[in-house]
């Protein structure tokens, strides 16, 4: 009886918990803090199925109740119960309910899939070929890694993710290698990227969302891809649409990057010995997509994070360039070229650090 007791008192505190830790989330990452307008409508629709599910639940707990306590058989008596087998009355009640119940739930859900799919302005092009009203970016999703380009400003950026509030951003999702998935969890998603179609959708930031966020969510991968599946993040970088038009200036203007400083210097040619086979430094690098075979590195110093998961400094950078595997498995960089002295991950680590695009 008492281990039974200590059993029960066991599953009492872990579901207390659980229903506790239910309501936790930051407003970067949790879905239940919607940061934009697909990510209020998905909610709403969850929101709205689950009330329908728990309504259902009473009402049938009720009944169920009722008749237990209503015709328990009492004593001696072995009567039996008037019997409402075959009664149309109730048959047409608990059909059509139901389907009351399902209309409800069946038609918002209906219509904003259709709202949701909705990417007609990206094809609306001007006489240059670029879309005429809506910014649209080529996301491109890689073992472990991810491409954000904006075909129509000249851009390409790796890992971080910037978009202006309050507008609608059109994607055009696809992979290099095998199938990924484009997830935003407090903005809206999730959307497969594959090898042999583009998928298309569109998110919307909030800006006074973004605001409590500190301009900053994080994305992941959604689809199990690897070894690495769970640390393919990316960060998504939110701004006003004057600060977003100040950033396009910025990475349009860049030509080669300003090196200073003897060590950076070193690590730069290091840099070009080993790396600029696969990685760019130039955000408006024209290669095509078969030859981008690594991260551009253009504003690798003003990223949040190093190789998407690792905090952004010197100490971090050194410990992925000495061994890259230790800290994502199964990442096309592990032994792409010959072990690195301390010296030379020292001068490549002031290379790095030093590409910036927007000065602070």
């Amino acid at each position: 009886m008492k281990k039974r007791l200590q059993k029960w008192r066991l599953f009492a505190l872990f579901s207390t918990l659980a229903l506790i830790l239910a309501g936790c989330g930051e407003p970067f990452l949790s879905t239940l803090k919607p940061a934009g307008e697909v990510a209020e409508t998905q909610f709403n629709l969850m929101m709205l199925s689950t009330i329908i599910m728990v309504l259902v639940i009473i009402v049938v707990t009720v009944i169920f109740i009722y008749v237990i306590v209503r015709f328990r058989r009492k004593g001696d008596d072995k009567s039996i119960p008037k019997q409402v087998e075959g009664s149309h009355k109730l048959e047409i009640i608990w059909t059509v309910i139901p389907i009351l119940l399902l209309l409800v739930l069946a038609v918002p859900t209906v219509s904003y899939t259709f709202k949701l799919a909705d990417v007609a302005p990206m094809e609306k092009k001007d006489k240059d070929g670029k879309t005429k009203d809506a910014l649209v970016v080529n996301v491109r999703a890689n073992l472990y890694w991810w491409e954000f380009e904006y075909p129509d400003l000249g851009i390409i950026t790796s890992q971080d993710l910037v978009v202006p509030t309050d507008e609608r951003v059109y994607f055009n999702l696809t992979a290099s290698d095998v199938k990924h998935s484009f997830w935003v969890p407090a903005v809206g998603g999730k959307m497969d990227t594959n090898t042999d179609n583009v998928n298309q959708f569109w998110l919307e930031f909030d800006s006074k969302k973004a605001q409590e966020a500190n301009n900053l969510f994080y994305g992941k991968c959604a689809e199990l891809c690897g070894p690495s599946h769970a640390l393919m993040d990316f960060k998504v970088k939110t701004m006003s649409k004057d600060e977003f038009n100040q950033w396009v200036k910025d990475m349009q203007s860049v030509k080669e990057p300003v090196v200073a400083g003897d060590l950076a210097k070193e690590g730069q040619e290091i840099f070009n010995k080993s790396c600029i086979g696969c990685h760019a430094v130039t955000p408006n690098d024209s290669r095509p997509e078969q030859a981008r075979q690594a991260p551009n590195l253009a504003n690798f110093g003003e990223r949040e994070r190093i190789a998407g998961v690792m905090e952004h400094s010197e100490e971090n950078l050194k410990k992925w360039l000495k061994d890259p595997e230790k800290y994502k498995p199964g990442n096309t960089m592990t032994n792409t070229y010959g072990n690195l002295s301390d010296q030379q991950i020292d001068a490549l680590t002031a290379y790095l650090m030093g590409l910036k695009v927007q000065k602070k």
